[in-house]
């Protein structure tokens, strides 16, 4: 499919956009060969948001000294409660590493927690003064009920003598699963346990968020993800009443103040300006709102993407016989995971991981995230505006290839697919 050679958006933004489907691969500056499924580990930049976002680095690049000391801050919107940071892995560690801990604590992960951030809270419990890091198991499929009254249920269980404090995803990574996360902070209030929200995926993909009413202590959300930001921007809310908690951003701000001098609030400064990066993708935030409004807006967007999901799910499995992990929907929105025809006997190492990375990325151009969940080997494929269920069918055709090759090559040809 040719790109568009695109006008500014301004007056593109009169016309009428593409339909939905492979026609949408003119406004992304896709390699044609590529089958895209994996949106959400990494986010794609359209074309429109692109050529703003060069703009603005051409504007930057012409006085450094004028962008960075006198032009970037105006153009960020004001705030009380929200501020930028390059990405959830991080806007997590200014919640966690802020945090004054002590030995009676606890710090509630769950089995299915993103990687850094469990490796964040291990770290945590192996230097002084050594939380308490406890793991709550999530096995699909379940349901949403039986979820909450386990989670309750082991919040519960928990010592009393110190803080609790729970790290629950709005939307798993891996795999692709929307916890009902509103009803979990819900309970974490009722039981005096601190709610912080690795909501990564949720921005651009989950819509009518309204954190005023779900109330959790701290959320944090990629905007490069799913709403079609420069890499890399994220979003950290800290109301007001938590802000006290967290005394500087990571790095330390030049604006810090020590608490103890402090006569007003110093949250949303210290975030303005703590070192030079490229502020660039924190600015494409509004062109990426206009390119969404312009195609539709966030429900039609999403209405799409979960239709095509659901569908392309149903296909995928058809196409390499095997099955959804969430067949119904009870927790998909626009991630749909998928078993992969591959052994179950064989357990993942990082061998396995990147021949998988490489026959899909380089010998196929294709790929969705591949990983290993209660005994079974799974694809989580997202569904964006440029997909069709004919990617889906490709990818599976290609999964059947892969599978098949890799259970050859590692000598494992006798076990069943």
């Amino acid at each position: 499919m040719p790109r568009l050679q695109l006008p500014e958006p301004a007056e593109l933004y009169k016309t009428t956009p593409p339909k939905f489907g492979h026609p949408m691969h003119k406004l992304f500056p896709f390699d044609p060969e590529y089958v895209n499924l994996n949106h959400g580990s990494y986010g794609s930049l359209p074309l429109l948001v692109l050529s703003s976002c060069n703009t603005l680095s051409e504007v930057a690049e012409a006085n450094p000294d004028l962008f960075n000391r006198l032009t970037y801050q105006p153009l960020l919107v004001d705030t009380d409660e929200c501020v930028l940071v390059q990405n959830t892995s991080l806007g997590l560690n200014v919640i966690l590493r802020n945090i004054e801990w002590e030995k009676e604590d606890t710090i509630v992960i769950f089995n299915t927690t993103y990687g850094s951030t469990y490796r964040t809270a291990h770290n945590l419990g192996d230097i002084p003064p050594y939380p308490t890091v406890s793991q709550f198991t999530l096995l699909f499929p379940t349901t949403r009920g039986e979820i909450i009254d386990r989670f309750r249920d082991h919040l519960r269980s928990l010592p009393k003598t110190g803080k609790r404090v729970a790290i629950i995803d709005t939307i798993i990574s891996n795999p692709g699963i929307h916890l009902p996360w509103e009803e979990m902070t819900e309970v974490c209030r009722q039981e005096g346990v601190w709610s912080v929200l690795d909501a990564a995926h949720s921005i651009g993909q989950e819509v009518n968020i309204n954190l005023s009413e779900s109330k959790p202590d701290f959320w944090v959300s990629n905007c490069h993800k799913w709403l079609f930001t420069k890499r890399s921007c994220a979003v950290l809310y800290v109301p007001e009443r938590n802000q006290h908690i967290i005394k500087t951003s990571i790095p330390t701000s030049h604006t810090y103040i020590s608490p103890k001098d402090r006569t007003g609030p110093n949250f949303v400064e210290q975030f303005e300006w703590n070192g030079t990066i490229d502020f660039v993708p924190f600015l494409s935030v509004a062109a990426a709102l206009d390119f969404r409004k312009w195609v539709g807006g966030e429900e039609v967007i999403n209405a799409y993407c979960h239709s095509l999901a659901m569908k392309g799910g149903k296909r995928l499995a058809e196409v390499m016989g095997t099955r959804q992990l969430d067949p119904e929907g009870a927790f998909t929105l626009n991630m749909v995971n998928v078993e992969l025809p591959f052994p179950a006997e064989i357990q993942p190492t990082i061998e396995i991981d990147l021949m998988f990375k490489n026959k899909l990325l380089v010998s196929y151009k294709a790929y969705s995230a591949h990983f290993y969940h209660n005994g079974r080997w799974w694809t989580r494929c997202s569904a964006q505006i440029w997909n069709e269920v004919e990617d889906f069918e490709k990818l599976g055709r290609i999964y059947l290839s892969v599978c098949a090759e890799i259970v050859k090559e590692l000598g494992y040809s006798e076990l069943k697919l």
